[in-house]
């Protein structure tokens, strides 16, 4: 009984007096407003079922266990490379807290480069996504475009992909300098092929694999991310050796939860270049199977992805648990459209370029405070959950992929281009800022409040603003390039100011600080290649050869201090005399950082910026010539392309 019988006063309603009626009324209507409000906040099924799992059903991760989390940890708990760029210090999981990113977006890079978690409880989506309906029926029903022509696509390319002497440089010092990057990959792969072959990425210290839960039971991270590298730079036995795994070993047919951003630029990004560079068609039927078990993760109200999927038949998707109110991340979502548009290319089905358009849609409607967009969409009502804006970690790559959209759609994706030069305005308005000592650096921005650091997943937007100055409002051209110029130099003195001469993973600009880290848990460094990236990039669009001399500096300390008996690995403090390894060869270290070193010193026909732009995991996609493959014929349906 709620109420207990009052004396001298009967039990019925007409019984009680005026106030107690009043008071029974709206303790009743309090009532019922509670168990109408917790509907909204009871779990789904899944979670229900982890509340009440044993321990033996729901065994903790071991901490030094391949169980581990292979995240991003980006020291203040805020961020990663989509994350979303995305790169991983490895974090052994312990108590449950709100994680670092993981990217990017780059972010979770990044970004995802995202935010590494310190726990595998996303919250996950009320609906379980079934396999996306429109996909089934494409797929099955013959509602596709003609095949793809490799050899048309060739056609359209402007100049050969590896140049004519595989980007060979002509001076001797310069030739010398690309040879010895290619002696490092060649040292880190030998090591991970003896040590941890099969397995996501090496130890180097330990001379062990590491897996981790980031791929959702895939494995050869570390292969596919080296599977263009390797070819690019002639070291074809070992190229084979990494085909005929991917052929022989590569299973897609995992049940386990992987991150959508990590997924999409290393190994659909990775699958993608090497078929596009060699032709191999098991790239291309890898890839469009990893693909279609990407598509569930956008079931949602709004269709903006969530950013832990399920690779199983289930299709099931959720949010990361440490993400605010269930949200998805700016770097992760916004770091699909290159790789998602060229899975349409390759498939002749509509819906990978379709799923990734919507999002744009989405991102139009809605206000962007003073222009900006923030770090935190809602999944489901499609609003920003957090004003909190970053170029670096969960915002990064998807600026990048704004200007890369536009460039490989052979500069006619005009909504791409309108949303880049916007959000570039808005960011030179509230962003950038100059310290007293004239350095130019890009501040995040927490609700109006401007946090006066930037991260190393940031230093991309040095080659990003580069690349797309020359499209810019008219005038602009020299504007962007120094800007690009002189965000690249204050990078350069996150390096030069350490004792290590390699840059911490965040640094500041206040209390007298200035491109340094301040707080111990910045000053890792984990092989990151966020600042080679804009070396490569501004060498390539002003031929200033100060950017090859901080490329072989960064050569120079990488030898060093992270090169070990083993294979190379990150370290915990880059102002420190004596180095403390981490214990960890990243994927991102094979696939970006030798890439972009090598790439520095070679000419500048290998993999020509008029024909390639590279996913945020520094993959080579080919620039989309749609007028000149239909001319060829790779597409003759109705006129509406795979692409439109």
């Amino acid at each position: 009984m709620v109420f207990r019988k009052l004396p001298g006063v009967s039990a019925s309603g007409m019984g009680l007096r005026l106030s107690q009626k009043f008071v029974f009324l709206l303790f009743l209507s309090g009532l019922v407003t509670l168990c109408f409000g917790a509907l909204f906040f009871l779990p789904d099924s899944v979670r229900l079922k982890r509340i009440f799992l044993s321990k033996s059903e729901n065994p903790a991760v071991t901490v030094g266990s391949d169980n581990e989390l292979s995240k991003k940890v980006p020291v203040d708990q805020e961020h990663q490379r989509a994350g979303v760029k995305g790169g991983e210090a490895n974090v052994k999981l312990k108590v449950s807290r709100k994680p670092s990113v993981t990217h990017g977006a780059r972010t979770v890079e990044r970004s995802v480069g995202s935010k590494a978690q310190d726990e595998w409880s996303p919250a996950r989506a009320h609906e379980p996504a079934a396999r996306d309906e429109r996909v089934t029926s494409a797929a099955h029903n013959g509602q596709r475009g003609s095949a793809f022509s490799y050899e048309m696509f060739k056609k359209c390319l402007l100049k050969p992909a590896l140049g004519k002497d595989q980007g060979k440089p002509s001076d001797s010092e310069t030739l010398q300098r690309r040879e010895k990057v290619k002696e490092m990959m060649k040292f880190a792969w030998d090591n991970y092929k003896q040590y941890a072959w099969g397995k996501n990425e090496l130890r180097p210290l330990t001379r062990n694999g590491h897996i981790g839960n980031m791929f959702g039971g895939l494995r050869g991270a570390s292969i596919v991310d080296s599977l263009d590298t390797l070819y690019i730079m002639g070291l074809m036995e070992e190229y084979e050796e990494a085909k005929e795994w991917v052929q022989n070993n590569l299973d897609l047919n995992s049940n386990g939860e992987a991150s959508l951003f990590e997924v999409n630029i290393r190994y659909v990004g990775g699958l993608l270049s090497a078929f596009y560079l060699t032709g191999a068609e098991i790239f291309k039927q890898k890839v469009l199977e990893l693909g279609e078990k990407l598509l569930p993760a956008f079931n949602t109200p709004t269709g903006i992805p969530r950013g832990v999927i399920n690779l199983g038949s289930s299709g099931t998707s959720w949010s990361w648990g440490w993400a605010s109110a269930g949200s998805s991340i700016l770097a992760e979502f916004g770091t699909l459209h290159l790789e998602f548009v060229h899975l349409s290319e390759l498939s002749g089905n509509p819906v990978f370029t379709e799923k990734v358009m919507n999002i744009r849609k989405l991102l139009n409607k809605i206000e962007k405070p003073h222009g900006l967009y923030p770090n935190f969409l809602s999944p489901v009502s499609g609003n920003w959950v957090q004003h909190h804006v970053s170029i670096g970690g969960l915002g990064d790559s998807f600026y990048e992929y704004l200007i890369k959209s536009y460039l490989m759609s052979d500069k006619t994706d005009e909504d791409a281009k309108k949303m880049y030069y916007s959000a570039m305005e808005a960011i030179e308005t509230n962003l950038v800022q100059k310290s007293p000592g004239g350095l130019t650096y890009v501040a995040e921005w927490r609700g109006g409040i401007l946090d006066h650091k930037m991260g190393h997943l940031a230093c991309f937007s040095g080659g990003m603003i580069g690349i797309g100055a020359d499209d810019g409002p008219a005038g602009q051209k020299q504007h962007y390039l120094d800007l690009a110029a002189e965000i690249t130099h204050t990078c350069h003195e996150s390096y030069s100011r350490s004792a290590t001469k390699l840059g911490p993973e965040a640094f500041r600009f206040d209390g007298g600080a200035e491109a340094t880290a301040t707080r111990l848990s910045d000053r890792y460094y984990i092989l990151r290649p966020e600042v080679i990236e804009s070396y490569m990039y501004m060498w390539r669009l002003t031929h200033d050869p100060k950017y090859r001399e901080w490329g072989w500096e960064a050569v120079e300390a990488l030898e060093k201090h992270c090169r070990v008996d083993a294979g190379f690995s990150g370290i915990r403090d880059v102002y420190a005399s004596t180095v403390s390894h981490d214990n960890m060869q990243q994927s991102f270290f094979l696939s970006e950082t030798l890439k972009y070193l090598y790439l520095l010193f070679s000419d500048d026909d290998l993999l020509p910026l008029e024909d390639w732009v590279f996913n945020t995991e520094a993959h080579p996609l080919p620039i989309i010539r749609k007028r000149c493959l239909q001319e060829h014929g790779t597409r003759q349906d109705d006129g509406q392309t795979s692409l439109e």
